[in-house]
C-alpha cells in the first residue's frame, strides 16, 4: 500500500472531516483479500483525482475506531465524504470505473 495513503485516528478529522475537497476513504485490512484486488485501482484513482479529491486508507485492525464510529461491518468498505459527512458509500469490491463514479458524484 502507498504510505501516503494511509490516514490513521488522530489525522482522520483533519484530513477527511475537514478536507474543502471531497475524499474518498478505503477501509481495508491486510487479511481481505477482496481489499487487496481493489488496492491498485484506489492508488491509481489517488492520482487520477489529485486537486479534485482526496484518496485515503484506514486500516480497520489498527484504527477500528474509525471504523466503529462509521458502522462498518464488512471490508473492504468505501465511504465518500463532503463538507466531514458521508455523501456515499460501497460495501464490496468493485471495479475501478464504479469507484470513480462515487468520486465523481461529490465533485
Amino acid at each position: 500500500m502507498a504510505a501516503g495513503l494511509a490516514v490513521s485516528s488522530s489525522e482522520f478529522d483533519t484530513k477527511v472531516l475537514q478536507s474543502d475537497l471531497p475524499v474518498l476513504v478505503d477501509f481495508w485490512a491486510e487479511w481481505c483479500g477482496p481489499c487487496r484486488m481493489i488496492a491498485p485501482s484506489v492508488e491509481q484513482l489517488s492520482g487520477e483525482y489529485a486537486g479534485k479529491a482526496h484518496v485515503y486508507k484506514v486500516d480497520v485492525d489498527a484504527d477500528g475506531e474509525i471504523a466503529s464510529r462509521y458502522g462498518v461491518m464488512s471490508i473492504p468498505t468505501l465511504l465518500v465524504f463532503k463538507d466531514g459527512k458521508v455523501v456515499d458509500q460501497m460495501v464490496g469490491a468493485a471495479p475501478k470505473a464504479q469507484i470513480a463514479a462515487m468520486i465523481d458524484r461529490a465533485i
